[in-house]
């Protein structure tokens, strides 16, 4: 097991309690039928409902070719210049570029949730959402805080997943995530570039995108209750260092499922999406139980595997 039960336990529940939050914030803006009755006549109709994604993202409307083509570049030119700033070590513009986009996914999950207790005044509901959104956001990446950066990585992804999932259908998706899965393998296992950047973040930038809990085994504890003993003695001063282990979960390995859970929830339905999540979560946790401590594993192929399961097991009722 990489991670000890407890660890694994928490990833695992942030990770499905992220997907739960990300189906809701998409159905917030997936289109609804709504029935009218009309004045004159009294004939009721039906009619479709769709709440616009605030801040100017809402995406255009593009056929499913299309639409995969400009996120496949997309995310190449993101990628890119990611790496790009790295080597450079422009920190200033990277956490900037995070910055602005932590605060968006953030206000458009906290918004959706408003839209929830009503949508008459959306535009004001937006502002608002973005107010919170704001502090939320200057905490998590100028400021270290565990909590606070673990909190609002349940709400970026929803936020993110919401862009993306109208532009997408279900052949799309499943290219999409073939795609990211051979990328992860390549970067985690042959190019290491995945570590490097990972490793920038923390040590550079003091911010992780995605799920980050340090902790320490019993025996680091142990160790560290004696450091804390002996430094309370007069004229005894220790420079001993303890190292804490880290347990990480990549964002794109979050949002990736909520896409496509997304995706089954506007063809399908809410049990549908959830069952295909159940699955994410369960290829997820196999993978850190079978996973050996110390060794990295890029966690999409796993996770794909077990969305195209929930895909084509919840695929079956729809034949």
């Amino acid at each position: 097991m990489k991670h000890n039960r407890k660890i694994t336990a928490i990833l695992v529940a942030m990770f499905f309690v992220t997907q739960l939050i990300g189906l809701a914030v998409i159905y917030a803006y997936s289109p609804h039928e709504v029935k009218t009755i009309d004045p004159v006549t009294g004939e009721t109709r039906i009619e479709k409902v769709k709440q616009d994604l605030p801040y100017g993202v809402e995406p255009p409307e593009l056929e499913e070719k299309t639409s995969l083509g400009t996120i496949i570049i997309s995310m190449i030119i993101a990628i890119s210049l990611i790496i790009l700033l790295s080597k450079i070590r422009a920190a200033f513009f990277l956490k900037l570029w995070f910055f602005i986009v932590v605060c968006l996914s953030i206000a458009l999950s906290l918004n959706a949730f408003l839209i929830y207790v009503g949508a008459s005044r959306i535009t004001y509901f937006s502002i608002i959402a973005l107010l919170f959104a704001v502090p939320l956001g200057y905490i998590k990446i100028y400021k270290r805080n565990i909590i606070v950066h673990n909190l609002t990585e349940l709400l970026i992804y929803p936020g993110i997943a919401a862009v993306f999932v109208p532009i997408l259908g279900l052949w799309s998706v499943i290219v999409l995530l073939i795609l990211i899965s051979l990328y992860d393998i390549y970067a985690v296992w042959h190019s290491g570039i995945m570590q490097q950047m990972a490793q920038y973040q923390i040590q550079e930038l003091k911010f992780f995108a995605g799920f980050f809990i340090p902790y320490v085994s019993k025996k680091q504890r142990a160790e560290l209750e004696k450091l804390k003993q002996d430094a309370k003695k007069p004229g005894k001063k220790s420079d001993k260092k303890i190292k804490v282990n880290l347990a990480i979960l990549g964002g794109g390995d979050v949002v990736f499922p909520i896409i496509t859970a997304g995706v089954i929830l506007r063809l399908w339905g809410f049990a549908e999406a959830i069952t295909v999540s159940i699955f994410a979560t369960l290829a997820l946790l196999s993978l850190f139980v079978l996973a050996k401590k110390g060794k990295f594993y890029p966690a999409m192929p796993f996770i794909s595997a077990g969305l195209f399961l929930g895909i084509a097991v919840v695929g079956l009722f729809h034949l």
